[in-house]
C-alpha cells in the first residue's frame, strides 16, 4: 500500500507543476520598457540619491571614535544588517554592484574577488563604460534568476535623470544597459564640485575595507592571508574619512544610503546598511523583520528616493524606518548580535545535522539489534526496551528543540556556538520529559502524541507571531543564505507538516475506538486544513509548495481513516484541489500593493508575464541538485530501510513490529501512509528536495519506533500478567 501510494502521489504531482507552469493568457503586471541613454543631466523630479557602496563594511567596524562619521548617520539616522547574498556562497564587489544595477541577484561569471576594473573613458567626454558589460548583460540575462543589469541606469534615464559613478564600482552599479554613465570620476578627490549636484543618482565606490583583504593576496598554498585587527581598522577610518567628504559635498536634502555591499573574504556575513533621515531600524517587506534588508532592497529604495516606479524585473522592496529610540552604541550591538548568530549557525550547522543523522543512524542500529534479541530476563529485557523508548522520543524531540533553543539569547555568551548545542539539547530534554511526565505515558502513541503536538503548536504558533523562532535556527533559515526571512523556510515546513499529520492521526484515535468514525474523519481532516492554511496564508507562512503537500497527505489520512481505498483519481482529485487552493492563494496575495505582497503573489504575475517556468525550473533544478546533500540522502533512504527492513518485518519469534503496534493503534498505519505521501510530494514541490523527507522521517520514524517499543511493553505486561484459572463447576445437589 505504501508503494502505490507513493508511486500515484510522485507521477501526479509531477505533472501538475509542469501544468502549472504553463504562461497564461493575462498580464497583471506592466511589462517594463526599454530605455535609451539620457542626454538630460538634471535630476529626475529634482530628487537625489546618492549610495555609498561600502564592500566588506561589517557592524563590528563602526566605533565613536574610530569612525565618526559612520556614527553620527547611525545615530541621526536608520539601520539595518545587510544580507548581501547572491548566486554564490560568499559575494564579491562586482556581484554586488551588480545586484544593485540589476533589482535581482546577479554575477560575474568565471571571475575572481578581484578589485573592479576601471572603466573605459574618452578623452573630454564625463561619461564612462564598463568593461565587458555586453558579456555580463549577456550572462545575468541566461542564468535562472534572469537578472538585468542596467535596469537602475535604465530607469532613471527614461525619466530624463543622469547616473553618475565614482570609483570604478560605482560605474557597475549606476550603468544602464549599454554599461555606460553619464558622469564617472575616478576618487571623491577628483569629483568638481558642482558635479555632486548634477545628476539625480549617483553610486560611490569606497572600498577601502575590501582592498586591504586584495591586497594582502593569498599563501603558497592559495590561501588568503588574514588581514590583521590593526589593518582592518586603519582602512575602515580612512573609508569613514571618505564618507565625511561626501555628507560634506552632497546637497542638502539628498537621500543617502549606505551599503556594505559585498563579502570581504571567503566568509560570508551580514553587512551594514544606513539611511540617512528618522532615527531607527530599517525593515522592507522583503524580509518583515526590523533591522534586516537584502542588497536587492538597494535597488528598489534607490529608486523610491528618486520618485520613480518599480520594474518588475526588480524583486526587492524599499527601505522603510522601524522608528527607535535606542542610542547608536545599543542599535549596532543588536545588529552585530545578528551577525554573530548567523555566523554561529553557519560554523555550526554541518556538525548538527551530522551529529542529529549520525544519533538517529545510531538508533536505527542499536534497535534492530536490541528489538531482535531476547536479551536474557524479562527485567533486564524491559530496561533494554524502556531506554530504547527515551532515546526514540529525543530523536523526535530534536527539531522542535533548534527553535526553542532561540528563546535564550545564546548568541550574548563569549562562546556562542557551544552554548547553541547547549541550548538545543536542554530543550531536547525538557521536551522528551514532557512527553513522558503524564498519564499519557502508559499510551501507545501518547508520548508521541505530545510531542507532535507540541512541535506542530510551537512551530505553527511562531510562524502565527512573525517566525522569530526560524531566524538563525538550524531548521529554520539564515540571513546569509537569504531563502527566506519570513513564513515557513522548507526545513521549518517539513518538521511541522510531519508534526500535524502525526497529531492529527492520533487525535483521531479515541473517536475512532469509539466507534464514531465520521467524527475521526473529521477531526483529522480539521487538523490538516489548519495547518495547510497557516502553512500556505500570505500574512503567515507564505508557503508555495507546502500547500501542495499538505493538501493531499490531508486527504490520504481522511481516506484511511475512513477505510476507504486511495486510488489514483482520488488522489489526482485532491492534488487539483491543492494546486487550485495554492492559485488562489496566489491571487489574492497578487491583488495587494506590490510593496506588500509576498513571493505568492509575485508567482501569479510570473504566470501572466509567461515567466513561471523559469522559476519552476529553477526549484527543479535545486530540488535535484540536492540529492548531494549526503547527510539529508544518506538518512532519508536509512529511515525508509529501517521502516521496511527492521519494523515491518516479522521478528524471529514474533509478528512485524509495526503490526503489533497496528493492533494497539488504529491510527499508525494511517499516519505513517500520509506522512510517506507528505514526504514525497514535498520533495517533488520544494526546491529543497530530498531535505523535506529527511526531515519528514526525522520526526515521523523515531515516533514510529516509540510506538514499536510501548505495542513490546504491553506485550510484556500481558505475559506476565497471570491467566486466571477458572474455579472447578460443584456438582448439582442430589435428593
Amino acid at each position: 500500500m505504501a508503494r502505490r501510494v507513493a508511486k500515484i502521489a510522485a507521477v501526479l504531482v509531477t505533472l501538475f507543476a509542469l501544468l502549472g507552469a504553463l504562461p497564461m493568457p493575462f498580464s497583471p503586471a506592466a511589462l517594463a520598457g526599454t530605455s535609451a541613454g539620457a542626454d538630460h543631466t538634471g535630476p529626475a523630479g529634482g530628487r537625489r540619491v546618492v549610495l555609498l557602496g561600502m564592500p566588506g563594511l561589517i557592524w563590528s567596524d563602526i566605533t565613536e571614535t574610530g569612525t565618526p562619521a559612520l556614527w553620527r548617520l547611525t545615530a541621526q539616522g536608520s539601520a539595518a544588517a545587510l544580507s548581501v547574498r547572491t548566486t554564490t556562497v560568499t559575494t564579491c564587489s562586482v556581484e554586488g554592484w551588480l545586484t544593485i544595477s540589476a533589482g535581482q541577484r546577479a554575477r560575474l561569471a568565471h571571475g575572481d574577488c578581484a578589485l573592479p576594473p576601471a572603466p573605459a573613458t574618452i578623452p573630454g567626454d564625463p561619461a564612462a563604460t564598463a568593461p565587458g558589460w555586453a558579456a555580463i548583460r549577456k550572462d545575468n540575462a541566461q542564468t535562472s534568476y534572469q537578472a538585468e543589469v542596467g535596469l537602475l541606469g535604465d530607469a532613471v534615464h527614461r525619466a530624463k535623470g543622469c547616473t553618475m559613478a565614482v570609483g570604478p564600482g560605482g560605474v557597475f552599479g549606476a550603468a544602464d544597459r549599454n554599461g555606460r554613465v553619464d558622469l564617472y570620476a575616478p576618487s571623491i578627490d577628483r569629483v568638481p564640485t558642482g558635479d555632486w549636484s548634477r545628476c539625480g543618482f549617483t553610486a560611490v565606490d569606497i572600498d577601502d575595507v575590501f582592498r586591504s583583504f586584495v591586497t594582502a593576496g593569498t599563501d603558497a598554498k592559495g590561501t588568503q592571508v588574514p588581514v590583521t585587527l590593526k589593518q582592518r581598522a586603519t582602512a575602515v577610518s580612512a573609508a569613514d574619512r571618505r564618507v565625511a567628504q561626501v555628507l560634506a559635498a552632497i546637497p542638502a536634502g539628498t537621500t543617502v544610503l549606505v551599503a556594505g555591499l559585498s563579502d570581504s573574504a571567503s566568509t560570508p556575513h551580514l553587512h551594514v546598511a544606513l539611511r540617512n533621515g528618522g532615527p531607527g531600524y530599517l525593515t522592507a517587506n522583503s524580509t518583515r523583520r526590523p533591522g534586516l534588508v537584502t542588497l536587492t532592497d538597494v535597488t528598489s529604495t534607490a529608486l523610491k528616493g528618486l520618485g520613480l516606479a518599480q520594474p518588475p524585473k526588480a524583486i526587492g522592496s524599499a527601505w522603510r524606518t522601524h522608528a527607535s529610540g535606542t542610542s547608536p552604541g545599543a542599535k549596532i550591538r543588536t545588529l552585530e548580535d545578528e551577525d554573530v548568530a548567523a555566523q554561529a549557525v553557519s560554523r555550526m550547522g554541518g556538525m548538527f545535522f551530522v551529529m542529529l543523522f549520525g544519533g538517529q543512524l545510531l538508533l536505527y542500529g542499536i534497535a534492530a539489534v536490541a528489538l531482535r534479541r531476547r536479551w536474557g530476563g524479562g527485567a533486564s529485557r524491559r530496561r533494554i526496551l524502556a531506554g530504547t523508548h527515551v532515546v526514540a522520543l529525543m530523536g523526535a524531540a530534536a527539531p522542535v528543540a533548534t527553535f526553542l533553543a532561540n528563546l535564550i539569547p545564546w548568541w550574548r555568551s563569549a562562546h556562542p556556538a557551544p552554548a547553541l548545542l547547549g541550548c538545543v539539547l536542554l530543550a531536547v530534554v525538557v521536551v522528551t520529559a514532557l512527553a513522558l511526565a503524564g498519564p499519557w505515558r502508559r499510551s501507545l502513541t501518547g508520548p508521541g502524541l505530545v510531542l507532535a503536538g507540541l512541535t506542530a503548536t510551537v512551530i505553527g504558533l511562531d510562524v502565527i507571531t512573525g517566525s522569530n523562532l526560524q531566524v538563525n535556527a538550524f531548521m529554520g533559515y539564515s540571513p546569509l543564505v537569504a531563502g527566506r526571512f519570513y513564513g515557513f523556510g522548507n526545513m521549518a515546513f517539513a518538521v511541522f507538516a510531519a508534526a500535524a499529520i502525526l497529531s492529527a492521526a492520533w487525535l483521531a484515535e479515541r473517536p475512532l475506538r469509539a466507534g464514531r468514525r465520521g467524527l475521526a474523519v473529521a477531526v483529522a481532516v480539521t487538523i490538516g486544513l489548519v495547518a495547510a492554511a497557516i502553512d500556505g496564508w500570505p500574512g503567515w507562512g507564505a508557503d508555495f509548495g507546502g500547500v501542495l503537500a499538505l493538501i493531499p497527505a490531508t486527504a490520504v489520512l481522511g481516506m484511511l481513516i475512513a477505510g476507504k481505498r486511495v486510488s489514483a483519481a482520488r488522489l489526482g482529485l485532491f492534488c487539483l484541489t491543492a494546486v487550485a487552493a495554492v492559485l488562489a492563494l496566489s491571487f489574492t496575495d497578487s491583488l495587494r500593493p506590490a510593496s506588500q505582497e509576498t513571493h505568492l503573489g509575485r508567482f501569479w504575475d510570473q504566470l501572466g508575464n509567461g515567466e513561471a517556468l523559469g522559476v519552476v525550473t529553477r526549484k527543479a533544478g535545486a530540488m535535484v541538485h540536492s540529492l548531494g546533500y549526503w547527510p539529508f540522502t544518506v538518512i532519508a533512504i536509512a529511515s525508509l530501510c529501517f521502516l521496511y527492513f527492521v519494523l515491518s518485518r516479522p521478528l524471529d519469534w514474533r509478528a512485524a513490529l509495526l503490526d503489533r503496534a497496528y493492533s494497539y493503534s488504529s491510527t499508525l498505519r494511517p499516519a505513517l501512509l500520509s506522512a510517506l505521501t507528505l514526504a514525497i510530494i514535498g520533495m517533488v514541490m520544494n526546491d529543497s528536495g530530498v531535505v523535506i523527507p529527511a526531515l519528514v522521517f526525522s520526526v515521523a520514524v523515531p515516533l514510529a519506533l516509540a510506538a514499536c517499543v510501548r505495542a513490546l511493553e504491553q506485550d510484556e505486561d500481558l505475559a506476565d500478567t497471570p491467566t486466571p484459572v477458572p474455579a472447578e463447576p460443584r456438582s448439582a445437589p442430589t435428593g
